[in-house]
This record gives C-alpha cells, sequence and structure tokens, in this order.
C-alpha cells in the first residue's frame, strides 16, 4: 500500500487548491514544501477561500526523500528549477506522476524522472492567488485535464479525472490532451507576456486595442509552432486558440480577444496571471523553460517567430533586471 494516495510538490496557490480539496473529501494527500510555508501548513493547515471556503489540516513533508511510496505525484511548482526538484524524487515508487504547470517541456522532464508510461499530460484551467496571510484564493475552477500522453482514453485518466471532480476542483479526462495542451500554452504565451509587460489585470489588456492586437499576433505565431510539430489545436482553452490562429486577419483576431476581455471584466475583473502575482511579489519569472522552450523549439525548426523572440528577450531583460541588486551610484 502506497504512504499517500496522493503528493502535491508545490504548495503555492494550485498545489494548495487541489491537496486541499483532495484532503478534505477524506484522502490521503502529502503535501512537499519547506520554510516558512511548510510552517504555515504544519501550524494552520490549508485554507481556501473564494469560490470555496474551507480549512483542512495535511501532513507536510520537508524533505522529498522522505516519500517512499505514493499512488500520485501532482506537480505544481513554478517551473524555474522543476529537474532539481524532481532529482530527489527518483528513488520514490509511484503508479503516475503529472503536472499542472505551465508549458510542455514539463512532460519531458517528468518522463525522464519517472519513465514515460508512468506519466500523464495534465493541463489546469484552474486560478488561485497565494495571499499574504498564507491563505489561498480560488478564482477559477473552470476544470483540470488529464490524458495520455500518446492520445486515446484510458481507465487510469478517467479514475484520476473523477476523483479531483468528486473532491470539488472540476476535472475531466481527454483523448486528445497533447492538443488542449499545446491550445493552453499559445494562449498562456500570450497573457504571460501582455501581464508582464503592462502590469495590468487580465481584462484590462484584453480590452485594449494595442495589447489585444500584440497578444493576438503572438498566439498566432504560436500557432505556427504548434503546426510544425504537427500538433492540431482547439478553442478549449484558457483562449479559443484554433480561432485566433485560423482567423482571416489581425483584426478578426483583435475583435474576438476584446469581447472576451469584456467578459472577464464582468465574470472575473479581479484576475490576475499568476505572472503578474510573480512580479509584484519579486518572485522569478517562467522565461526559459516556457517563452524560451517554444523559442528553441521553433528555431530548431528554421521558424522565424519575432513576436515570441521580442518578448522572450524583454520578459527575460525584466526578470533579471528588477531582481538584480541596484549597485548604481
Amino acid at each position: 500500500m502506497p504512504d499517500f494516495e496522493f503528493a502535491i510538490l508545490g504548495a503555492g496557490a494550485m498545489g494548495s487548491i487541489v491537496g486541499a480539496h483532495l484532503a478534505r473529501a477524506g484522502h490521503a494527500v502529502a503535501m512537499l514544501a519547506r520554510g516558512a510555508r511548510a510552517s504555515y501548513l504544519e501550524q494552520h493547515g490549508l485554507t481556501i477561500k473564494g469560490l470555496s471556503s474551507f480549512t483542512t489540516s495535511v501532513h507536510t513533508l520537508r524533505e522529498p526523500r522522505d516519500l517512499k511510496r505514493v499512488g500520485t505525484l501532482i506537480v505544481a511548482t513554478k517551473t524555474p528549477g522543476t529537474a532539481e526538484a524532481l532529482a530527489p524524487l527518483t528513488h520514490t515508487r509511484l503508479d503516475l506522476a503529472m503536472s499542472i504547470q505551465n508549458g510542455p517541456l514539463k512532460n519531458e522532464l517528468l518522463s525522464a524522472a519517472f519513465g514515460r508510461a508512468r506519466v500523464l499530460g495534465a493541463l489546469a484551467d484552474t486560478s488561485g492567488e497565494l495571499l499574504a496571510d498564507g491563505t489561498v484564493l480560488f478564482t477559477r475552477n473552470v476544470g483540470i485535464y488529464v490524458g495520455e500522453l500518446d492520445g486515446g482514453d484510458s481507465a487510469r485518466a478517467t479514475q484520476l479525472a473523477q476523483t479531483l471532480a468528486a473532491a470539488g476542483v472540476h476535472a475531466a479526462a481527454s483523448a486528445e490532451i497533447q492538443t488542449l495542451e499545446w491550445s493552453k500554452f499559445c494562449a498562456w504565451v500570450g497573457l504571460m507576456a501582455l501581464a508582464v509587460t503592462t502590469r495590468a489585470p487580465t481584462w484590462k489588456y484584453l480590452s485594449d486595442p494595442d495589447s489585444a492586437l500584440l497578444l493576438a499576433r503572438l498566439v498566432r505565431e504560436m500557432g505556427k509552432l504548434a503546426g510544425a510539430l504537427g500538433i492540431g489545436l482547439s478553442d478549449r482553452a484558457i483562449l479559443p486558440s484554433a480561432s485566433l490562429c485560423s482567423a482571416p486577419d489581425e483584426q478578426a483576431a483583435q475583435q474576438l480577444l476584446l469581447s472576451i476581455g469584456a467578459d472577464y471584466r464582468r465574470k472575473a475583473p479581479g484576475h490576475r496571471m499568476s505572472a503578474l502575482q510573480d512580479v509584484e511579489a519579486g518572485r522569478p519569472l517562467e522565461v526559459h523553460e516556457t517563452l524560451g522552450y517554444a523559442s528553441e523549439r521553433a528555431r530548431t525548426l528554421g521558424l522565424a517567430l519575432p513576436q515570441l523572440d521580442t518578448f522572450r528577450a524583454l520578459v527575460s531583460a525584466i526578470d533579471r533586471t528588477r531582481r538584480e541588486p541596484d549597485t548604481g551610484g
């Protein structure tokens, strides 16, 4: 028998939301956390506000090496340092591993650590924010999608999705998880880049004609990369990626985003991308593992994506300059 049914690597907003709901539903959950966050969990447990409102106790593991056997490992850390975070867990006996991080690099890292046969693809169209007092604001619960990396239906993906959904986090199994992951990634790259550069809530830069046009161009460039890799896109993402990439001109794509911006303003005026939360908190940005990953894949394919390259360089510069010590005279 496993020591735990679930282990959550990363006790930030997303990891806490998933872990708290599973623990409240009666599942044996271990949160892998360190430092001040681990101390908070040990003293107070997990407190969720917003779409759900409850507090639950949870087992906290400070040392990943102490995890010997687990049913499902869910990776919910930020992408920087993922390989290093997984290294102490490679000895762990597990049935399944999945990541709800941003970008497709996560599946490659999990496969390298645990073997591709144990890895499910996953994406989260779910949002939250870790507040200064240690509680988590649950702001969006559209769904977590899981599926086999090679496509098709499977009992294990269906069972995992049903377990998450029964616990209160909307989830579903998908036979086309690669399409869904890349559809989200194409949209996320544009949303992340504009969130960091405008420092505005989501609805504001979606509603501005200039920023919406830039975002549309980024999504369309990412669509070219997906196409070059032989990956189809879907509108079942945080933005309708397929429609944005197939719109007859930039004006049509821009108008689509302006409509979505108005919808965000009505339904989620406080929504902020996690990248904007990272900027304001002084945390490292997910640049190299996401925008950098896409830029490098395009380069190896001989694909010119100028908007992507420009925003990768700009966001990288923002990340470095805001965190480097000011030694000027």
